[in-house]
């Protein structure tokens, strides 16, 4: 019997980084491009607010509108399944 070794491989928790990456879905078996969502953490609520007072109140929306200071959660495009979060 031979054996296929370039067939994908469905992980239970796939590696997901800042950016939308290409994987096959867990739930639905489809090879995707992860949909993306930006979300604020605590620590984004901190940065803004250690900004408000350093600084002053223009500031407090910098750490909401730069990617770099929020996590990034994975979703299927296909059947909105959650894949994994990259946090910050």
């Amino acid at each position: 019997m031979a054996v296929n070794y370039l067939q994908p491989v469905t992980m239970a928790n796939p590696l997901v980084g800042p950016e939308p990456t290409t994987l096959i879905c867990p739930s639905c078996k489809a090879s995707v491009t992860t949909r993306v969502d930006h979300k604020a953490t605590t620590r984004t609520h901190l940065v803004a607010l250690i900004l408000c007072v350093l600084l002053c109140w223009p500031c407090v929306c910098v750490p909401y509108c730069v990617n770099s200071c929020l996590n990034a959660d994975h979703y299927c495009p296909s059947c909105n399944a959650y894949l994994g979060t990259y946090k910050r």
